[in-house]
Formats: structure tokens, C-alpha cells, sequence
């Protein structure tokens, strides 16, 4: 059995087809983050994908936002699956269930932590030396304490506690339990590319809870009464003693550069200059019986994370179907939902009464159980024609136009300046021959030049055309350089001092006194201050009117 995590950042990452990249993971479960499409824009072709089964979760305050989605192989399908992790988001059969204590989270902060569509949850059957088995497989995409939004530190530590409470109510219940995804946290120094320039490393209270999670064989601080008392402040209440293995570091407890997240924005992949915030979680007894190997991808491309994968050496025992919250289930992929061309009938046509939809799987609304009702809420014919009272005779009616009649362009008399230039040459010839009959010597000139009147026209027209061009191509230039005088571009980069590389020219976006000013850095890759292939400090201002 393989599995692999992998942060996307967008469904569109998979540019040469969703099937092409799955298959070339060669997983039985792939679980991915970051997919930033909400169910209204997700479309058949991203939803079911030939020899897999799929499981969403979706964003219900912002679009292009979070998202999480699994996809199992035919010969991996689960037999229960759920969204979320509190349980406000199931109200079908085949859910996990199992959903820990929760009296310490008010209903308020439980919707809000299920709101951004950031776990999946499927349970499997597996077969480990002839007994029957079953692992849980979370797949989370866990939340950034953004620095310019103080509550988002809170929601993620609330979303750590919940998760966590979660995994071990099922772990308690006799399921085995992997959780994985984007975690949002580097655990220890090893996993962090400069953890000198993170003030106060070890006192973030993620990797305070990250020690708490783990078990205690990879603990990598010492651990004494004020730091389990401020945990405990924090709301985190970890006995140190964890129930799940971080796989990465089980089977490679002292590799050193190993990243799996990297800034696009300074092509800081290039230096690998990054952090290691992807996991493959497994509970303690799975880890040590039945995981053969672990490793990150950081040769594939295509997003600022890279895959993870862990290999067991059980094997999956596949569900006869899948579970009610599978994508295939839901009424657009499904065929159940009405397409357009079935409220654009013809009138005589006989509308047609599909069935009462099932249940939606999932957390969809109540509303959208009538989704498969009858366009006009009956099973009766429509009227071929309308009736008319006796004695009054039916007016003819007005043949309707095309539609695409209404887009076409209009035409417009406008004579062309070729025609206006013949006439001017007919007028022209007119006048020469009239000149010619009063004065003999005119009318010999007019010969000896054996210049048809066609012959004029041409040329006429030639040097008509010719002005023209010479006239536009004048006022472009004039243009040209009245807008260069006005818009001046932007200002020529200067050196950076290290290299004697033209630097490149960047704009504030944080908020703050300085949004919106330009600046010069240094155009290397960011990287350590060790690496002289790396960017150097160089920094100057673009100094305000230049």
C-alpha cells in the first residue's frame, strides 16, 4: 500500500490532465491540498477521473481558497468517508464517525473550524499478515498563523487541538490512524532552512504542540514543569508522551536539507532554500509494524510544495461501492441534475418528470434535494397552441429573427478615399479635355503624353495612399513621443554591489507606511548568507518623481 500528500497550491497544477498526474504518483491514496476550487466551479473532468473515486472538501466563505480532495484508486475505495473534522458537515450513512471530546469548542468556533473546507477523512480495510484491519487516512490542510492577523494563531492552535482529538478518538476506537498534509509547521531546526532568522524557534507554540503530538522517541527538546504548564496555558494539554511517529524523520532522523515547501516569489527552490511543513503522521504500533518507507519528492514540480509519500506492507481490501460522500454521488456528476436545454423545450413538446432526487451526500443544503424537480412542477403536457375565443380570428404573427442576427455588424455608407481620389482624377481629365479644344497646343501636350485615363486613375490613387501612410505614420511618431514624455517607465535598475547583476525592481504589498513604494533587491535566488550563489543583501529605495 502507497500513499502520498501533496499541497498543489490550485487544481490547475495538474496542467497536462488530473489522470495523467495522478497515475504518475503510482499511489493507492493520493491526498491533496491547496485546490482553491469551490464546488460550484469544480468541474466532471477534475471530479471523476477513470479508475479513481474522489472526495472533496470545499470552501464555504471565500472562492479560490483552501480545499482539500483524496482520491482513491478503484482497488483502494474506502468504506466510510466524511468532510471535516467536527461532524457538523455529515448527515448521510457511511460517515467515520468517532468524534472525541468537544465540550471545550462552542458551536460558533466548531462551524468556523469545518468553514474552510480543510479535512477529508476515509477509512479503509486492510489486510496486515492474514488479519483484517482497517486505517484511517486524514488528510488535512491545516491553517497559517498569519503574522498581520493575530486570531488566525488562535484558530490554528484550535484547529491542532481539535485534529488532534479527533485522530486519537479513532486511533481508541481500533482503527489504525495516518494523518497528512500540509501542517503549516517545521518541527525542529533540521526541517527549517535558517531557523537563526525565526526569533524564538523552539517557543512557537506549533512546535510546542508538534512535541507534544509526536511520541517521545522524536522528541528533540527536554522537556520540564514550565514548559508542560505553559503548553497547558495555551490550551494545548499534551502529556508529551504521543501517539504518532513523524515517518519522514523515523526513517530519516538525520538528513539535513530536506524541504518540502519553497517560496515562488523569490525562487528560493533554486538555493533550496525552504522548509519542511508536509507529513505522513502514522500512530505509533502502524509506524513500527507495517511502514517499510518514507520520503519526499522534490524533483516534481509545479507548486511551491512537493509530494510526500510512505509505503506499508499491508494490502487494502477495496469496498464493494463507495461511501454516500463520494464526488460521483453528487447530482451534476451524477446525472441527475437538469441541464438548460431542458427549460428551452419547444412548445407541443412533452416536458419530461424525472424522480425525486436522493439525499446529498455530504454537507450539501437541504434546498438542493429538489434540484431534480420538473422544470414547469408538473407531469402534464403543454399546450401545442394557444385557444382562442370564438369569433375573434388569430393575427398573424411576425416571424422571429435569428439570434445571432443581433451580433452581427451593422453596415455603414462611408465612401472610401479610392473613390473619392477617382473621382477627383475623373473631374481632373475633365478639365484637361476641355482645355484641350480651346487651346490646339494643350490638346497635342495632352497626346504626345500617351496617358490613358485609366493610367491617371492608378496613379491618382497610388499617391493618395502613399500620403496617407506618410500622414499615420507622422502622427504615431507624434504620439509616440508625447506619451514617452508623459509616462516615463520605470527607472533603470542599478547594481546590486556583491554580484555587478542588474537588480530587479519589486513594490511594497504589505500593509504599512511604505505599501506601494518600489524597491531594487537583488535578482538571485533568496538563499543562505553562506551561499554566494544565493541574493545578496543589496536594497535601495526608487527614489519618489525619478
Amino acid at each position: 500500500m502507497k500513499i502520498v500528500t501533496w499541497n498543489i497550491n490550485g487544481i490547475r497544477t495538474f496542467r497536462s490532465g488530473i489522470k495523467t498526474a495522478l497515475d504518475s504518483l503510482d499511489a493507492d491514496i493520493i491526498c491533496v491540498q491547496e485546490t482553491k476550487v469551490t464546488r460550484d466551479l469544480l468541474d466532471e473532468r477534475t471530479a471523476i477521473v477513470d479508475g479513481y473515486n474522489s472526495y472533496f472538501s470545499f470552501s464555504r466563505g471565500r472562492s479560490g481558497y483552501s480545499g482539500v480532495a483524496t482520491f482513491c484508486k478503484d482497488q483502494a475505495t474506502p468504506c466510510a468517508a466524511e468532510e471535516g473534522l467536527t461532524g457538523l458537515l455529515t448527515s448521510h450513512d457511511g460517515a467515520v464517525r468517532c468524534y472525541g471530546d468537544q465540550t471545550e469548542f462552542s458551536n460558533e468556533e466548531l462551524q468556523l473550524l469545518d468553514n474552510e473546507g480543510r479535512a477529508v477523512i476515509t477509512k479503509h480495510r486492510i489486510m496486515c499478515q492474514g488479519e483484517s484491519q482497517t486505517i484511517t487516512v486524514i488528510n488535512v490542510y491545516c491553517p497559517r498563523a498569519d503574522p498581520e492577523k493575530p486570531e488566525r494563531k488562535q484558530f490554528k492552535l484550535q484547529f491542532y487541538k481539535l485534529l488532534q482529538s479527533r485522530a486519537e478518538k479513532i486511533l481508541k476506537s481500533g482503527s489504525h490512524v495516518i494523518i497528512l498534509g500540509d501542517v503549516n509547521t517545521s518541527h525542529r531546526t533540521i526541517d527549517h532552512c535558517d531557523p537563526s532568522d525565526t526569533d524564538y524557534f523552539d517557543e512557537n507554540p506549533g512546535r510546542k504542540w508538534l512535541n507534544g503530538f509526536l511520541h517521545c522517541d522524536q522528541q528533540n527538546w527536554e522537556r520540564n514543569e514550565d514548559d508542560v504548564e505553559e503548553e497547558h496555558e495555551v490550551s494545548l494539554n499534551n502529556s508529551g508522551d504521543g501517539k504518532f511517529m513523524d515517518m519522514f524523520r523515523f526513517f530519516h532522523p538525520t538528513r539535513t536539507n530536506a524541504f518540502t515547501c519553497w517560496s515562488t516569489m523569490t525562487g528560493a527552490r533554486q538555493t533550496n532554500y525552504g522548509t519542511r511543513i508536509d507529513y505522513i503522521f502514522a500512530d505509533y504500533h502502524l509506524a513500527k509494524k507495517q511502514f517499510v518507507a518514507a520520503d519526499i519528492m522534490p524533483e516534481v514540480e509545479g507548486s511551491d510544495h512537493c509530494p510526500v509519500w510512505g509505503q506499508l506492507s499491508c494490502s487494502l481490501v477495496p469496498s464493494a461501492k463507495p461511501p454516500p460522500f463520494c464526488t460521483q454521488y453528487l447530482p451534476e456528476f451524477a446525472g441527475k441534475q437538469q441541464k438548460l436545454s431542458r427549460f428551452l423545450v419547444k412548445m407541443g413538446q412533452k416536458s419530461v418528470q424525472s424522480n425525486n432526487g436522493d439525499s446529498l451526500p455530504g454537507s450539501q443544503e437541504e434546498e438542493e434535494r429538489i434540484e431534480n424537480l420538473n422544470p414547469s412542477g408538473r407531469g402534464e403536457k403543454r399546450p401545442a397552441e394557444s385557444v382562442l375565443s370564438k369569433g375573434k380570428k388569430a393575427k398573424t404573427a411576425k416571424p422571429q429573427g435569428n439570434l445571432l442576427s443581433f451580433f452581427k455588424p451593422k453596415t455603414v455608407n462611408v465612401v472610401s478615399t479610392v473613390e473619392s481620389a477617382d473621382k477627383q482624377c475623373k473631374d481632373n481629365l475633365n478639365e484637361d479635355e476641355v482645355n484641350s479644344t480651346r487651346n490646339p497646343s494643350v490638346k497635342h501636350m495632352v497626346t504626345d503624353t500617351a496617358v490613358s485615363k485609366e493610367d491617371r486613375i492608378k496613379t491618382v490613387k497610388m499617391e493618395s495612399s502613399a500620403s496617407q501612410s506618410i500622414t499615420h505614420a507622422a502622427e504615431s511618431k507624434k504620439g509616440s513621443v508625447f506619451w514617452k514624455s508623459v509616462l516615463k517607465g520605470p527607472p533603470p535598475p542599478p547594481c546590486c554591489k556583491v554580484h555587478g547583476e542588474p537588480c530587479v525592481l519589486r513594490t511594497v504589498k504589505k500593509e504599512g507606511p511604505n505599501v506601494g513604494r518600489q524597491f531594487f533587491v537583488c535578482a538571485r535566488p533568496q538563499g543562505h548568507a553562506s551561499n554566494p550563489e544565493a541574493r545578496c543583501n543589496f536594497f535601495a529605495w526608487v527614489e519618489k518623481g525619478k
